[in-house]
């Protein structure tokens, strides 16, 4: 975009912030929001200037010493919400043992790319440990091949829980299991987490998706939630979730890194089950989640309710301003060079615009359903970072941040790839 001279003022302002957690006003810090967000967005920004501005770097290097410190437990397991006073007076603070898997497994890409541009492994290491015991432990649950999305962080069990999904509170999880198989490069690390996903993936595709029941009967996929009490008693929920709909460029990176066919067609039926919501609601735009109907098989998939609706219920009908559908389209844009991705690009950009634009900027819709975009004063960061970095990127030239060199973490700050 050429805002050389902006970057350059957000760079002086961002470097200035004081990250001392004795200093901070938060009782408690959200490490995973944390990693993700401030880490990786400076690791993001130092990536940009071709790892020449060195200030970056070493404020990426303050924020990964104060992650690093949330990993001073007796089992090494973060505390995913630490409490910096009480870490300042020497206070002892454990992990969590009723905590989220996506807080506790959410931090390899950030910890590593800091490992690896700085040379110093201890944060590889930190991270590596929650990996291992992932590896250890994923076929002991009671959905053997994916972890649930409660876990006991103290005591280093990621077994507990019995709902599985690929949406909320699990899905930067498995999304970067297939990233760090970019990050990595060749090598005996990367085959352990290409492993990982491809075992999870097998138990996905087995429980988890399912297409719906849809009145043009269209041929797509959506991933819901199971619960497992035991292996083999399950019980799919087919709720669909705007957060799930990362799945399909995950998918379709996978495809592309592995050279399989079967994740990228998954990948492909999923992005467009995301974008049959979009298309499919009244003010163009899916909402946050939605109670689908599931289809008996693929063979006993008509539909012949005649003026009903294509959903059961909306347990949450707002657009938070969610980039996991157009991330999805962008990754089968790059991947599959099909301009019909571009098309629908930007009839989602259109039908977010024309909802959501105030004044100033753009606002969360509480309910995308009712037909009346009733705006809320609302606006997430990752608005700016990830849903509007997507829709800019998918009308760039491939070649811009390409998907050979670089790899997007979750808030869509992008690493170089060793190759």
């Amino acid at each position: 975009m050429d805002l050389k001279m902006e970057f350059e003022e957000a760079v002086a302002a961002a470097v200035g912030i004081d990250f001392n957690p004795a200093d901070s006003t938060l009782e408690t810090i959200n490490i995973f929001e944390t990693t993700i967000r401030h880490l990786g967005g400076f690791l993001g920004a130092y990536e940009l200037t071709e790892c020449k501005d060195k200030r970056l770097l070493d404020k990426a290097t303050e924020i990964g010493d104060m992650i690093y410190k949330s990993f001073d437990t007796p089992n090494r397991m973060p505390i995913t919400h630490w409490n910096p006073r009480k870490a300042a007076e020497g206070i002892l603070q454990s992990a969590p043992d009723d905590g989220l898997l996506a807080e506790l497994a959410s931090s390899s890409m950030e910890l590593t790319r800091l490992s690896q541009l700085t040379g110093d492994m201890r944060w590889f290491d930190a991270t590596q440990r929650i990996t291992d015991i992932l590896d250890e432990q994923q076929n002991q649950t009671t959905l053997p091949g994916m972890w649930p999305a409660n876990v006991n962080a103290r005591e280093s069990d990621v077994r507990v829980g019995r709902r599985y999904s690929i949406g909320g509170e699990t899905d930067s999880t498995y999304e970067y299991l297939v990233k760090m198989c970019a990050l990595l490069g060749e090598g005996s690390l990367k085959e352990q987490y290409k492993r990982m996903f491809e075992f999870s993936m097998e138990t996905a595709f087995q429980y988890l998706l399912f297409r719906p029941l849809v009145p043009d009967n269209a041929d797509i996929l959506i991933p819901g939630s199971v619960i497992a009490a035991t292996p083999g008693d399950t019980s799919l929920n087919p709720k669909a979730e705007h957060l799930a709909c990362v799945f399909g460029g995950m998918l379709a990176l996978g495809g592309r890194l592995f050279q399989n066919d079967t994740y990228l067609d998954y990948g492909q039926k999923v992005t467009q089950g995301c974008v049959w919501a979009y298309r499919n609601s009244p003010l163009g735009i899916m909402p946050d989640s939605v109670q689908m109907i599931e289809c008996n098989s693929d063979a006993d998939c008509e539909w012949h309710e005649e003026g009903s609706k294509w959903y059961q219920a909306t347990p949450d009908p707002s657009y938070r301003l969610r980039p996991e559908a157009i991330e999805s389209v962008f990754y089968l844009y790059r991947i599959t060079g099909d301009e019909v991705y571009q098309d629908i690009a930007w009839e989602m950009f259109q039908a977010v615009e024309k909802a959501t634009r105030t004044e100033t900027a753009n606002a969360m819709i509480s309910n995308v359903m009712s037909g009346h975009a009733s705006k809320q004063d609302s606006m997430e960061s990752f608005w700016m970072s990830e849903t509007l970095k997507y829709f800019y990127l998918i009308f760039s030239e491939p070649e811009f941040l390409s998907l050979d060199t670089f790899v997007f973490n979750t808030e869509a700050h992008p690493f170089r790839r060793n190759r």
